[in-house]
């Protein structure tokens, strides 16, 4: 019977080995590396960044460790997939946790020419302490760039948890749109579809589901204040406003499963649409479908950002353009590659993206879906599958 839908062993121990090669490859006595999400990837352990700080390190010889908090001993022990868990009892602490930091840097032959995504623990809520080089006098080489290129191409099993995901993500929207009704708020419409979306779900496959997400523990679906006029606002914030006949709403639905994400977004209206909300809606999924049909292995992201600002400037719409196409997506919302004039990454099978070009006018609102898309060997496949025609999008109002 199956017990889990993570990531396997096999898999983490295969990104490790792939990390130990580039380390040796660049002549590196070890790699430290802060990044909660860096962290999570290559050991399986999922934590809340605070201003404690925590450490993952591999040396020459593969040995990897975790340096970790008193409060978090258990936890790691439990889940990370490390040789060693070392800890110091609270930062800021006597001594201050990079003091007992160190020992443990020395103790795995790490010195010298260190590998690490930052120079030091970042400055999170607060926490302040010395940089890496300082406290090991040694030459930090920056390897965030190998580590995003690795991130950027899922495996199997990573795709399996975004499609998961999805699913989760298409059934919360489901609900959202169900109970978005006229004197509403979005407060209440939101957390009503987000909990039962949630019920559902544990219902189904119960024990089996773990977030692994610092941002939400479940499956959520809403607005963020992108109703109305404010539809035209891409990252507005919720506002607990109440849906009036003749909204335009940009809504938002998905599901963390095991630490990855897939993104749904929609565009609809309450009531009967008006002809200019009709134009631009059309336009709208005219622009989404070029960005979709562009994206291909071998394609470059910022041709595709190229043809799909080329419709715009057509049917003269850059003034009412806000931002790029799109963006990849995995354990983080956000991720790179990007759909960009400014990105010239060679689209790969195996990457996964947002696809999302957007209008927004701010005297009637914003126009945005985002579909959740992978790349194949042939072209791409659209996993999110909510209906995009403003029939199917239209509230009776």
């Amino acid at each position: 019977m199956q017990t889990s839908i993570r990531i396997p062993q096999t898999e983490y121990e295969t990104r490790v080995k792939r990390l130990l090669e580039y380390l040796t490859s660049e002549n590196l006595s070890g790699v430290v590396l802060f990044d909660n999400f860096y962290i999570l990837y290559y050991t399986g352990f999922a934590f809340i960044p605070t201003e404690r700080p925590i450490a993952f390190m591999i040396n020459s010889s593969g040995e990897c460790s975790l340096f970790v908090p008193y409060l978090e001993i258990e936890h790691a022990r439990a889940n990370a997939l490390v040789h060693k868990v070392d800890h110091y009892e609270e930062y800021p602490g006597h001594p201050h946790p990079m003091e007992v930091f160190k020992p443990t840097l020395l103790d795995l032959g790490i010195k010298g020419r260190i590998g690490a995504d930052n120079d030091g623990y970042p400055w999170i809520l607060g926490y302040r302490g010395p940089s890496l080089s300082e406290l090991a006098g040694a030459d930090v080489i920056c390897i965030s760039g190998f580590i995003e290129d690795q991130m950027m191409i899922k495996s199997p099993a990573e795709l399996t948890l975004i499609r998961e995901s999805v699913k989760w993500g298409h059934l919360a929207h489901v609900l959202l749109q169900r109970y978005t009704k006229v004197g509403v708020s979005e407060t209440e419409a939101s957390q009503r579809a987000s909990f039962e979306a949630n019920i559902i779900m544990l219902d189904t496959i119960g024990p089996i589901y773990q977030a692994q997400s610092p941002f939400s523990d479940g499956v959520g679906a809403g607005y963020r204040g992108q109703i109305g006029r404010n539809a035209a606002i891409p990252h507005a914030l919720a506002n607990n406003i109440t849906f009036q006949r003749g909204d335009i709403l940009v809504s938002g639905a998905s599901a963390p499963v095991w630490g990855y994400n897939s993104e749904l977004e929609r565009t609809m209206v309450i009531g009967k649409a008006t002809d200019k909300q009709k134009q631009m809606f059309d336009h709208m999924v005219a622009l989404q479908d070029i960005g979709i049909r562009s994206l291909a292995p071998g394609v470059c992201c910022a041709e595709v950002d190229r043809q799909v600002r080329a419709y715009y400037e057509k049917n003269d719409l850059m003034q009412f353009w806000k931002h790029h196409v799109g963006h990849a997506i995995g354990m983080r919302y956000h991720e790179g590659p990007f759909l960009d004039l400014g990105d010239q990454t060679k689209i790969k099978a195996g990457m996964v993206f947002t696809v999302e070009p957007g209008i927004y006018l701010p005297d009637l609102g914003g126009f945005r879906h985002s579909d959740t898309v992978i790349i194949t060997e042939e072209g791409q496949e659209v996993i999110t599958y909510y209906p995009r025609d403003l029939d199917s999008l239209t509230i009776p109002g």
